[in-house]
């Protein structure tokens, strides 16, 4: 694999980034989610002729674009909101992406005829959720509260049990175990493994932000904590994107309320907001760039089943855990149930994965161009239409 140095240019990044811009002006101004201007864009800069330097790779997104956003996502993540969510949420991100990726892969293996190693690997690549679409939507639409942080959460989780599920099946279709209860007790060592770096890495450094008094180095010290805890995560084995995630938690309850200065604070979240918007920006156009380019035509029955497998299994993940809470006071409506269900865009980690598959799979291919088809359905047609269902959600409250 190359090195994610040989990736970029600096002409052809300040270009992105100025497409970037005027593509958020344009999507506010009328009305439309900024994630579908920036892959509209990108497939548009393909088809005239213009192809980007910054070629989207496992490589690029894992170790350079999404820690960030990762990072600033869960600094907005309270521990207190969190308890009071946490066993639907934790039933949806990891439950929910088992039940989702079983669906998927059953399909994929029945249906198309695709072997279980390469249905397997669709099924837990597709069944990452992504936080960055949730996310941003949820700012834009400005979604009520509770919802707006039961999907946040779920969505950042899920990406963590997804990544990790498809890192297990990677493992085994090596050679590795497939003994369920080694296959399970990976699972909770990769899962716990990555919390807890995320936890360490971020607590030693919250310990020398104390003696900083500096915003720029407590600023300094947050990326270290943002890129070091994914990084060492993923070198030892565990869940880089968990391992993030905890880090950003840490960070936005315990760092902002006991270590930042004042001034610390404020540049904290007008920095992560910002690196947050670069790393978004060149994710979607790259993804639209690169949609331009896939054969999707080619595998429109594989592709066409995939999208349906999809929703389906997120609807076996959404309505049956959400129907178990229904006496509780986790409890969700009908509306809230849909938007759930609808609302699980698929996006660049998803993407990730699946350009990371082993190249030896006969299905190599296929799962690339269908894995694309799906982010483009979830990114147009579901993204299009969640605003309309956020607005009834705020009418009915």
């Amino acid at each position: 694999m190359e090195t994610t140095a040989q990736h970029f240019n600096v002409v052809t990044l300040g270009l992105l980034l100025f497409v970037a811009c005027v593509v958020a002006i344009i999507t506010r101004r009328v009305g439309l989610p900024y994630t579908i201007g920036l892959v509209a864009a990108g497939i548009a800069l393909a088809l005239i002729g213009y192809h980007s330097r910054i070629v989207l790779t496992p490589d690029l997104i894992f170790t350079v674009l999404l820690p960030p956003l990762i990072f600033e996502a869960s600094l907005h993540l309270k521990w207190r909101q969190f308890r009071e969510c946490a066993p639907l949420v934790l039933s949806l991100a990891f439950g929910g992406t088992l039940l989702s990726a079983a669906v998927v892969a059953g399909g994929m293996h029945w249906v198309i005829g695709w072997g279980w190693q390469a249905a397997m690997l669709f099924g837990a690549l597709i069944a990452a959720t992504d936080p960055v679409s949730v996310i941003a939507m949820m700012k834009e639409q400005d979604a009520e509260p509770r919802l707006r942080f039961t999907m946040e959460a779920e969505s950042l989780l899920n990406d963590g049990a997804a990544a990790v599920l498809f890192g297990l099946v990677t493992a085994a279709i090596a050679g590795g175990s497939t003994d369920i209860g080694t296959i399970g007790l990976s699972f909770v060592v990769t899962v716990v493994g990555g919390i807890g770096c995320g936890i360490v890495v971020a607590g030693g450094l919250l310990l020398l932000v104390k003696g900083a008094d500096d915003h720029l180095v407590e600023l300094t010290l947050t990326v270290l904590a943002a890129y070091g805890s994914f990084l060492i995560a993923e070198q030892l084995g565990v869940s880089g994107v968990l391992a993030t995630l905890a880090a950003g938690m840490l960070v936005g309850n315990v760092g902002r309320d006991r270590s930042l200065s004042e001034r610390g604070d404020e540049a904290l979240v007008r920095f992560w907001d910002f690196a947050a918007f670069l790393a978004n920006s060149v994710i979607f156009l790259l993804i639209g760039s690169r949609e331009a380019t896939q054969p999707i035509w080619a595998y429109l029955w594989p592709a066409t089943i995939g999208v349906v497998l999809v929703l389906a299994g997120r609807a076996v993940a959404v309505y049956p855990i959400t129907a178990l809470f229904a006496r509780t006071r986790f409890a969700v409506d009908g509306v809230t149930r849909n938007i759930l269900f609808w609302g699980g865009l698929r996006g660049a980690l998803a993407l990730a994965l699946a350009l990371a598959a082993p190249r030896t799979l006969p299905e190599y291919s296929a799962l690339i161009s269908v894995a694309f088809a799906v982010v483009a359905f979830s990114i147009f047609v579901q993204g299009s239409t969640m605003p309309g269902l956020l607005r009834k959600a705020a009418q009915s409250d």
